[in-house]
C-alpha cells in the first residue's frame, strides 16, 4: 500500500510549499539543447584560432552540455578577474537549472560587427528557451576581446539574460493550485479541499515539566515522545515558534479538549485535502502523496515539480490526469533588496478539474456500516446504467490519516491488523460459491443441456458420478423431495444438481460462454480490477473440477463487480452492462457483452431466482422486501485443503437484484470472508437486504 518514506517526504515537502526560490546562485535541473535549422552548429572543440561566430557557438553548445567549468575556460582574462570559477560555476548553473531551461535555440542576427581594428567582435543572436514557468525568449549581444591572437568572451551576467545585472537575483515564485475534488453523483464531497485543525507547540510554553507535557501529547495523538521531540529539535525552532506537530480532523472535538489543558499546545485552522467518509471509502477513494524522484523523471514535462502530489489508489489515481492541479511559476529578475526589474516569465496556477462519479454516498455510508465488523466487500449497481452506486472494502482504512499526519506506530498497527485493513477486497477475487448457479443455469438452459423442467431425479445428500471418483462426493444441504428441477434446484440451493448439470454441459461448451462472459479478460472499469478465471491454465482438468464448477467451486474466482455484471443479463434480454462509475447526466448504459444467452433464457433464470426469495423456503427468503421484487442467489463457498478438512473458512454471498421497472434499480452483492461460526450465507443475506432496504426508501 503506502509508500512510508514518500508519505514523510511529504510532510517535510508540505512545510516547504510555499516557499519563493532564489536563485542567487542557487538550485535547479536543466536540459538545453541547441538545434534547428538555421541555429549555430554543435560544438567543434575550444583552444584554436576560432572566428567570433565560432565562439559563440563553442559556448552555447557548452551551456547544452551543462559543462560550466569548460565554459569559464573561454573568458577574457579581465572577465576571471570580476568573477572566480567557483562563483561563476554556481552562477550559471543554478540559474539555467533553477528555471529548468530546456529547448534552448540561438540564432545568429546579421553580420559580426568589428571595432578597434577587430580587437573587439560583436555577435548578436536570438535565444528562446522553454522554462518551467513559460517560453523565454530575447535578443543579445555578445562581446568577445582578442587576447594572444585568440577571441575570448567578455563575460558579464547580462549573457544569461540581458536585464540580470551581476548584483541582481533571479527569483523563482510558485503559486499553489488545488487538485480537483471529487465529488459523489449528489455532488457530495468525497474528496477535496476542505478545513482541519494543525496541532502544534510553542516550545516556550511548555513549562517545567516539558517531558511530561511532550507526553501526554505524545499518547491523546497517538504518536511517540520521540517524533515530537525531533520536530522540537528541528533547526529553525525558537523558544516562540509554532512548532506543527499533527492535523486532526475538525470533529475530534474531544481530542482538542485535551489537548487544550496542556501548556504550550495551540491549534489552529488548516486548509488540506479532506475524505469526509473516511474509511467508509478508503478503498474507493484512495489518497495522494508526495511525488517521488522516480515519479517526476517519468512525469516529466506533465506540470509535476517536487511539491506536487499525486493519486496513489482508487479513485485519486485513476482519475489523476483530470484531478492534478498544475502550480503557477513566475520567473523574474530582482535587484538586491528584492524589488523586480522585469518578469522574464509567466504562467498562471491551473486549479485541477472535479471530478463527478456515480457512488450515492449513503449507500455507500450504509454498506461500510453493514460490512464493518468482518473482513468482505460490498457492491451495488444500477443494473441497467451499469452505474456502479457503492463499492466497499472492510474492514477500511482512513484515508485522512495519510493526509493529516501518521504517526510510526499507526502505521504498523494498520499493517500488523490481522483482518488486513489496507488489502481491497473487491479489487480482487473470490471463490463465489453458489452464487455462480445462476451462471450455470444460463449456460445450461441456452445450450439446451438443461431441461428446466425435467426431474433429474432423486440422489440423496451425498453423490459421486461413478466410482472412478474415488472417496470424492459432492454433498448438499436439503432434502427438499423427489421434484429435482432447476427451479427447485435454485430455491434449495441443490449443489449436485449443478454438479450433474456441469457434467452435461461439458468443459467445451462451459468455456465458451466463459469466454462469452468475460472470463480472463479485462474488465472495462475505471478503477481498473482483477480478472475473473476458471482456472490457471485454461483448462478444466477433471470431471471433479468441472463438476464442482457447476456450483461454483473447483477453481472459480470471481470479480464482484464482474459478478454484478453476470446478473445483469437477467433484467436485460441476455445482455451484459459494462459497470462504469464516472457519471453521465443522462447514462444510457452500455452493453459490454452481448447476446451472452438468449431473451428467453434469462427470463426463465430471471422467474426461478424470484422463487429463491419469494418463496418462504428459499435460501434467499431473509432478503425479502416488501413491495419490491428481485431475484438472489445465496453462496457459501468452501475453502478447505480436502474434502474431509473441517479447519477451513467459509465465504458467504449473496446477490440480489431488482426485476421491475422501478425508480432506483439495483443489483447488489456483499461477501463475508467466513461466515462458518455467524450463520453461513444467511449472515450476509440480511446484510445485503439492509443496504437495498435503505436505497429504495
Amino acid at each position: 500500500m503506502a509508500d512510508r518514506k514518500a508519505y514523510q517526504r511529504n510532510r517535510r515537502r508540505k512545510k516547504r510549499g510555499n516557499q519563493r526560490k532564489w536563485i542567487v546562485p542557487v538550485s535547479i535541473a536543466a536540459v538545453i539543447v541547441i538545434a534547428g535549422a538555421g541555429c549555430f552548429a554543435v560544438w567543434k572543440g575550444f583552444g584554436v584560432k576560432a572566428a567570433p561566430e565560432e565562439i559563440v557557438q563553442d559556448y552555447f553548445a557548452l551551456v547544452n552540455e551543462g559543462k560550466y567549468e569548460e565554459m569559464y575556460g573561454m573568458l577574457s582574462n579581465k572577465s576571471k578577474e570580476k568573477i572566480s570559477k567557483k562563483d561563476f560555476v554556481t552562477r550559471n548553473e543554478n540559474i539555467y537549472e533553477g528555471i529548468d531551461a530546456s529547448d534552448v535555440k540561438v540564432k545568429q542576427k546579421g553580420e559580426t560587427e568589428y571595432k578597434d581594428g577587430r580587437k573587439e567582435a560583436y555577435v548578436s543572436y536570438s535565444t528562446n528557451m522553454n522554462t518551467s514557468a513559460d517560453e523565454i525568449s530575447f535578443e543579445n549581444k555578445m562581446k568577445l576581446v582578442k587576447e594572444e591572437k585568440a577571441y575570448r568572451i567578455d563575460w558579464d551576467s547580462t549573457l544569461i539574460f540581458p536585464a540580470l545585472k551581476d548584483e541582481y537575483k533571479v527569483q523563482i515564485s510558485t503559486q499553489p493550485a488545488v487538485r480537483g475534488s471529487i465529488l459523489d453523483r449528489n455532488g457530495g464531497l468525497l474528496a477535496g479541499q476542505g478545513t482541519v485543525s494543525e496541532v502544534g507547540i510553542v516550545p516556550g510554553k511548555l513549562g517545567d515539566k516539558k517531558a511530561e507535557a511532550i507526553q501526554k501529547i505524545a499518547d491523546i495523538l497517538g504518536m511517540t515522545a520521540d517524533d515530537i521531540d525531533q520536530k522540537l529539535s528541528a533547526s529553525y525552532v525558537k523558544e516562540d515558534s509554532f512548532v506543527p506537530v499533527k492535523e486532526i480532523s475538525k470533529n475530534q472535538t474531544e481530542v482538542e479538549e485535551k489537548l487544550l489543558k496542556i501548556p504550550g499546545i495551540m491549534i489552529n485552522d488548516k486548509e488540506e485535502r479532506v475524505y469526509p467518509l473516511g474509511a467508509a471509502a478508503g478503498h474507493l477513494t484512495g489518497y495522494v502523496q508526495a511525488v517521488t524522484a522516480e515519479d517526476l523523471e517519468k512525469l516529466k514535462g506533465k506540470g509535476y515539480n517536487e511539491n506536487s502530489v499525486i493519486g496513489k489508489s482508487g479513485l485519486e489515481r485513476a482519475f489523476e490526469e483530470e484531478l492534478k492541479a498544475v502550480d503557477g511559476h513566475s520567473i523574474d529578475i530582482v535587484d538586491a533588496d528584492g524589488v523586480k526589474i522585469e518578469n522574464l516569465a509567466l504562467k498562471p496556477a491551473e486549479k485541477g478539474k472535479d471530478v463527478k462519479v456515480t457512488i450515492d454516498s449513503l449507500m455507500q455510508q450504509k454498506a461500510y456500516e453493514q460490512f464493518a465488523s468482518d473482513p468482505g466487500t460490498a457492491a451495488a449497481m444500477n443494473p441497467k446504467t451499469g452505474e456502479v452506486l457503492a463499492l466497499v472494502s472492510t474492514p477500511g482504512y482512513d484515508p485522512n490519516e495519510f493526509i493529516m499526519g501518521m504517526s510510526d506506530k499507526r502505521w504498523k498497527e494498520l499493517n500488523d491488523d490481522k483482518n488486513k485493513p489496507l488489502t481491497n477486497r473487491w479489487y480482487t477475487t473470490w471463490v463465489p460459491g453458489s452464487t455462480f448457479k445462476a451462471v450455470t443455469a444460463a449456460i445450461g438452459v441456452d445450450s439446451g443441456k438443461i431441461k428446466p423442467d425435467e426431474n433429474m431425479g432423486y440422489v440423496g445428500l451425498k453423490w459421486q458420478k461413478d466410482a472412478s471418483w474415488g472417496d470424492y462426493f459432492v454433498t448438499t444441504l436439503t432434502d427438499y423431495g423427489q421434484e429435482v428441477n432447476l427451479e427447485n434446484a435454485l430455491v434449495y440451493s441443490d449443489n449436485i444438481y449443478f454438479a450433474r448439470a456441469s457434467l452435461a454441459i461439458g468443459e467445451d461448451i462451459e468455456k465458451e460462454y466463459f469466454k462469452k462472459m468475460g472470463f480472463d479478460e479485462e474488465i472495462p472499469f475505471e478503477l481498473g480490477i482483477v480478472s475473473s478465471t476458471y482456472d490457471d491454465d485454461d483448462k478444466i482438468d477433471s470431471q471433479i473440477q468441472l463438476a464442482d464448477t457447476g456450483y461454483g467451486q473447483g477453481q472459480l474466482l470471481v470479480n464482484p463487480i464482474h459478478m454484478l455484471s453476470m446478473y445483469t443479463m437477467f433484467v436485460n434480454a441476455g445482455n451484459m452492462i459494462q459497470p462504469t462509475i464516472l457519471y453521465q447526466d443522462a447514462p444510457q448504459g452500455k452493453i459490454w457483452k452481448e447476446g451472452v444467452v438468449s431473451a428467453e433464457t434469462a427470463e426463465l433464470v430471471k422467474n426461478d431466482l424470484v422463487q429463491v426469495i419469494e418463496n418462504p423456503s428459499g435460501t434467499g427468503a431473509k432478503a425479502k422486501i416488501d413491495g419490491l421484487y428481485m431475484l438472489g442467489k445465496t453462496g457459501t463457498a468452501e475453502i478447505k485443503e480436502s474434502q474431509d478438512d473441517t479447519n477451513g473458512v467459509e465465504r458467504g454471498w449473496f446477490v440480489c437484484e431488482t426485476i421491475e421497472d422501478v425508480e432506483r434499480p439495483v443489483v447488489a452483492a456483499g461477501m463475508v470472508e467466513d461466515v462458518k461460526e455467524k450463520g453461513g450465507s444467511n449472515y450476509v443475506t440480511e446484510k445485503v437486504r439492509e443496504i437495498v432496504a435503505a436505497y429504495e426508501q
